[in-house]
């Protein structure tokens, strides 16, 4: 073979990345793969008018800012979809598939919800899926998953897979700042968008674990059917608190196998400091997999930005050429599976970890006792009462530790607890994650 042909629709930063990785490492490509990968098009808003320097190493690609100009070129045979979302780049990728182009995608808002039926369709037609690039950028874990330790029956998998929550969470615990002043630095910085909800609320993190969850487990799961919980309520008192119980606060992505189903969920939580995972900072992320043979096994890298999802990009696109190079007559399933089950979550509520709950309070006696009879006509046992020494005694905060109980009860719980009249805001409730060894 000569040469293959690729298209790359977005330059965004992924896009950009992609392009730069491309041009830094051609001759290394070609060294791989045994012929060169050649960009033929190049397809941005734009494009025509303020094109990246990145693209000025291809002055022979095709430039337009019509994206069908790429995937119906004849000189295309393999499209890069890096325009995310779910509108624009549906249409693309279907496009491609009625081309007969295999495609590469970092799309995983897209591919949670609409993957498994995309690569039916992908596969019926001859041609290639690829999307490393989806979850956590610079870490292969498509790749684990699929390839890696796919002899293995995964029993759990808990991560950090949110660079922008994880960035503001750290640098809460390191400057004792608010959340809101963080995440302001944040979008002045270019870590967090202009309305950060999908971050700071949880989704961006729930679609990465539905993808994870199909790869892991062979389950078809919609997003909306995860647990989710967002960081917005946790504080720096949050930090001080959980350090005198020896942990910190993450937001955490959780799949495990439990005795009535999966048990998947998106939220902050405690995780001991004696753990990797406590030890994450700022953008990076993090996954750690348990086995049921293989035990432990521990991956961490860049979650997000240009090169490093770029090099999950550019890798994809060398699987593909290799696939498309062997004339294979069936693809590579990029979720792991010949077929995955469509599955429902097992309710968080049936999850049992032991729990931290922080109140803000306006003083008066008796509180402890008010709120320990609700615990103990729930079923709960109390573990232990911290607090850290405050005179605002109309908003006096303190934190209540559990002993192991369930979701459910908890809940019900904390719920009771609002409708008392010295609570200054609703209790804050986060686990604290058992899933992990030292």
């Amino acid at each position: 073979m000569s040469s293959l042909q690729l298209g790359i629709i977005g330059l965004g930063n992924v896009g950009r990345g992609t392009l730069r990785i491309l041009a830094d490492n051609a001759s290394l490509i070609e060294r791989k793969l045994g012929f060169p990968l050649e960009v033929a098009a190049i397809c941005s808003r734009s494009v025509l008018t303020a094109p990246p320097s990145e693209a000025d190493a291809f002055p022979n690609a095709l430039r337009t800012t019509n994206w069908r100009e790429v995937v119906e070129s004849p000189k295309v045979q393999i499209v890069a979809e890096l325009v995310g979302g779910t509108g624009v780049a549906a249409e693309i990728i279907e496009t491609a598939i009625e081309q007969g182009k295999s495609f590469a995608t970092a799309n995983k808002e897209l591919m949670a919800e609409r993957g498994h039926d995309i690569w039916t369709r992908a596969a019926a037609r001859g041609v290639g899926l690829a999307m490393e690039g989806s979850v956590a950028g610079g870490i292969p874990i498509h790749a684990v998953l699929r390839e890696g330790i796919s002899g293995d029956r995964v029993e759990s998998l808990i991560g950090i897979l949110n660079g922008t929550c994880n960035y503001i969470l750290t640098e809460m615990e390191r400057r004792k700042e608010p959340l809101e002043t963080i995440l302001a630095e944040a979008q002045q910085l270019g870590y967090a968008e202009a309305d950060p909800s999908a971050d700071v609320d949880g989704y961006d993190a729930r679609s990465k674990l539905a993808l994870l969850a199909a790869l892991a487990f062979g389950v078809r799961v919609q997003p909306p059917d995860i647990h989710v919980e967002g960081i917005r309520r946790v504080r720096p008192m949050d930090f001080a608190y959980a350090r005198r119980l020896g942990h910190t606060v993450r937001l955490i992505a959780s799949a495990e196998r439990a005795p009535d189903g999966l048990l998947l969920s998106v939220r902050p939580a405690l995780v001991r400091e004696t753990t990797i995972l406590a030890h994450v900072q700022g953008s990076y992320n993090a996954i750690w997999v348990r086995g049921a043979h293989g035990a432990d096994t521990f991956y961490y890298g860049r979650g997000a930005g240009s090169t490093p999802t770029g090099v999950a990009v550019v890798s994809d696109l060398i699987r593909l050429a290799r696939e498309i190079a062997n004339r294979g007559d069936k693809r590579i399933s990029p979720f792991a599976h010949s077929d995955l089950e469509s599955y429902r979550p097992v309710s968080i509520e049936k999850q049992v970890r032991p729990h931290y709950l922080r109140f803000r309070v306006k003083d008066r006696p008796g509180i402890i006792a008010e709120l320990g009879s609700i615990l103990a006509a729930a079923g709960i046992s109390l573990d232990a009462v911290l607090q850290e020494p405050s005179y605002q005694k109309d908003d006096l905060p303190f934190v209540i530790t559990l002993e192991p109980t369930s979701e459910g009860a908890v809940r019900q719980a904390v719920k009771k607890m609002n409708e008392l009249d010295f609570m200054v805001e609703p209790p804050v409730a986060m686990p604290l994650e058992a899933g992990l060894q030292t």
